[in-house]
């Protein structure tokens, strides 16, 4: 009888070892697969998007449509049973663009595409009319001197070679220029393809220059004039602009959770952010963001999933001209940001998802996330690679919090980006199911297993 009640107690030893040991993938398969699959026949999520680009649309700091999507996404987690739902005021930049216009007028007359550059002062009432210099990078630039630029437009004519390192263009262009003297900058449209379509974004004045107006125009037109000043003509350029910073105005962050069962001071936070350019309809910059990460957490509550840990979903404002919700989601959770396990952020478009990028490349982290990965294979978002995280989150990454960012193929994301055509219909419902079921996924195991991603 004896030998019976050790042999019992082995054998469960054992299972419990074997269970304790077991990867998350198996551990996991099963509500991974509910996931999946409620993800990929969701039409809530997509439904939610059309509503915040074709009802709501544009959404720029400061603007009146930010403030409704603040109220409407409040309502949405409200309506879909979320708890704790809250809006904490942030004060954000307010930048407006107003009317604008380019045109050349000599050695031919023709009128330019393009569109003012986020947070640039605008032009005097009758405009900007001077030479245009075109140079295909800083170095050209420097080598030209005071002498060759002062008073003169640059054109920054620069090959696209991937948008991180093309972009340094658009946000230090203008002021690179004005410390040599030229009285406005205009920046080749930053984007991997351009059918006459230029593209804005923020610009960052040094407080060691003069501001002076920074616009971005298409390839088509920047190639022109450079052709022209190639053939030795004088290329002259009327620039106008209204483009205005006025004082900061209140917007928020909209956050909602899940509540842990048994952990809820432990936080595993996803999001995107909110607000968008002036021009199209922010879909997939951020839209697709948002609203994938706000139906991932509404798919656990209605598959009746509670993680041992609090999920929680935030929709930042002021990604795009001045950060100021990454930075006012950090100051809201105080020393609470120590209890934070995790941060996913979604901020590359709604293209087929390939996986996941960590910031920091932790050894263990790492294989804990390429765990997770593998009920993910069977979307193709799997993947799991080093560096990773998001703009909205970096100011608790800096905390040491592990940052997540979700990989998408971005074949047509720089297209698209901060252009008059970052609209619905360039975003494909299926891929952003599965982006969804990726974020669902990635954020519940998160959320749920016995162990913290960072112990």
């Amino acid at each position: 009888m004896l030998t019976s009640k050790k042999s019992f107690l082995l054998v469960v030893v054992l299972a419990v070892s074997t269970a304790g040991a077991q990867t998350l993938d198996r551990q996991y398969q099963d509500v991974a697969g509910r996931l999946v699959g409620a993800a990929l026949t969701d039409e809530g999520g997509f439904a939610k998007l059309t509503w915040l680009c074709d009802r709501i649309g544009a959404r720029l700091g400061g603007s009146k449509a930010l403030e409704e999507a603040v109220r409407w996404s409040a309502a949405e987690m409200k309506r879909e049973g979320l708890a704790n739902v809250v809006t904490p005021k942030v004060m954000v930049p307010h930048w407006v663009r107003g009317a604008e216009s380019a045109k050349i007028l000599s050695p031919i007359a023709r009128p330019l595409t393009m569109l003012g550059l986020g947070n640039s002062i605008g032009t005097p009432k009758e405009g900007i009319t001077a030479e245009v210099i075109a140079v295909r990078n800083f170095e050209e630039l420097k080598a030209l001197g005071e002498a060759r630029v002062k008073g003169k437009i640059v054109l920054y004519n620069v090959d696209y070679q991937g948008y991180g390192r093309t972009v340094t263009y658009r946000a230090a262009g203008a002021s690179r220029a004005a410390e040599l003297g030229a009285v406005a900058s205009l920046v080749r449209a930053v984007g991997s393809a351009t059918l006459q379509t230029p593209h804005t974004g923020a610009l960052n004045y040094a407080a060691t220059a003069p501001k002076i107006p920074a616009a971005s125009v298409t390839l088509e037109d920047a190639v022109l004039m450079q052709r022209l000043i190639d053939a030795g003509e004088t290329v002259r350029v009327h620039l106008h602009m209204e483009a205005q910073m006025l004082p900061p105005a209140e917007s928020a962050n909209v956050i909602g959770e899940i509540v842990g069962r048994e952990k809820p001071d432990e936080v595993v936070v996803l999001g995107g952010h909110l607000d968008s350019w002036d021009v199209g309809q922010g879909a997939h910059d951020d839209g697709t963001g948002v609203m994938a990460a706000l139906q991932a957490v509404v798919l656990m509550k209605k598959l009746g999933l509670q993680p041992r840990r609090t999920v929680r979903v935030v929709l930042w404002t002021n990604e795009e001209n001045g950060l100021a919700g990454g930075t006012a989601y950090r100051e809201w959770v105080g020393a609470a940001v120590k209890k934070h396990v995790a941060a996913i952020e979604m901020d590359g478009g709604g293209e087929r998802p390939l996986g996941f990028g960590i910031g920091g490349g932790d050894p263990k982290q790492v294989e804990l996330l390429r765990q997770i990965g593998k009920l993910l294979d069977g979307i193709g978002a799997g993947r799991i690679t080093i560096g990773g995280g998001g703009a909205d989150i970096s100011p608790i990454m800096r905390e040491g919090v592990p940052g997540i960012g979700l990989q998408t193929v971005g074949t047509h994301y720089f297209d698209w980006h901060h252009t008059h055509a970052d609209t619905l219909d360039k975003v494909d419902p299926v891929e952003f199911r599965k982006c969804t079921a990726a974020l669902a996924v990635m954020a519940y195991v998160l959320a749920d297993m016995p162990g913290k991603l960072a112990e």
